[in-house]
């Protein structure tokens, strides 16, 4: 086993007096002794798109409160549990601890692996091997459409469902752009357009899967650049964009692109 961090006490410390914050706020005041599983639920999401910004910005300030927001959040839930007589803290905890623990043989038991592959596969096996029906069983329904193909062809291809290089996915994609093509000037074709569609942007995101690219965040990092750059065309039109034409807003365009290269 690995030594203790140094700072290992300190950690318990600081979560233990988070713990102890909690019981005293469920306790004593009416907003925390109000809430429930599902008043929490939408507030920890928009918590979670919190810190999926706070990533995107790289700004380790924002992230570090971001997380101490969803951790409270876990702490709520298991507090509001233990409440029920559902479960507690400790008991969320050990069991995240003994399925990690299960599910890294390679770290706990004598299984032998070469690579992150190889672990992922281990996993992806053992998770079937525990009872579950699918492989993509794990992945859940109201994830972002992206999110989730990115998750479902992840984890099919650890069970050998995957092209074998990417110039066939390349191929796929190049079938998929043609298959769209052929939709887009008819009219009639409306449902057919949208499933080519669909299956254009799913062979995209495979095709970003093999080239190591999250798409989810490289597209949000191109809504971020746009959003930066037509700002910027806000604030130096001195007019209203309604009275300018595509050429004017398009020269402010440049220079924004210009002031991006310079950062």
């Amino acid at each position: 086993m690995a030594s203790k961090p140094v700072r290992y006490s300190e950690k318990l410390e600081a979560f233990g007096r988070l713990i102890t914050i909690m019981d005293e706020l469920r306790e004593k005041c009416p907003w925390d002794r109000k809430q429930t599983f599902q008043s929490l639920r939408i507030l920890t999401i928009e918590e979670t798109y919190e810190l999926a910004d706070a990533i995107i910005n790289e700004d380790h300030d924002e992230i570090k409160e971001e997380l101490g927001d969803l951790m409270l959040h876990m702490v709520f839930y298991a507090k509001i549990a233990e409440e029920q007589k559902a479960f507690d803290l400790a008991d969320s905890l050990n069991a995240v601890c003994d399925k990690l623990i299960k599910r890294h043989p390679h770290i706990y038991g004598d299984v032998k692996v070469e690579d992150e592959e190889e672990v992922k596969k281990n996993w992806e096996q053992i998770k079937l091997q525990e009872g579950k029906r699918s492989v993509l069983q794990g992945v859940p329904k109201g994830l972002p459409a992206m999110v989730k193909a990115m998750r479902m062809q992840e984890k099919t291809a650890q069970v050998g469902f995957e092209w074998e290089n990417i110039d066939q996915v390349w191929a796929k994609v190049r079938e998929e752009m043609d298959e769209f093509e052929e939709t887009i000037h008819q009219k009639e074709l409306q449902k057919e357009r949208e499933e080519e569609f669909g299956d254009l942007l799913f062979s995209l995101i495979n095709y970003a899967r093999f080239l190591k690219i999250d798409p989810e965040t490289a597209l949000e990092r191109v809504n971020h650049k746009f959003k930066r750059r037509f700002e910027y065309i806000e604030e130096q039109a001195g007019r209203d964009l309604n009275d300018m034409n595509l050429q004017e807003m398009d020269a402010l365009w440049e220079k924004a692109k210009g002031f991006d290269r310079k950062s």
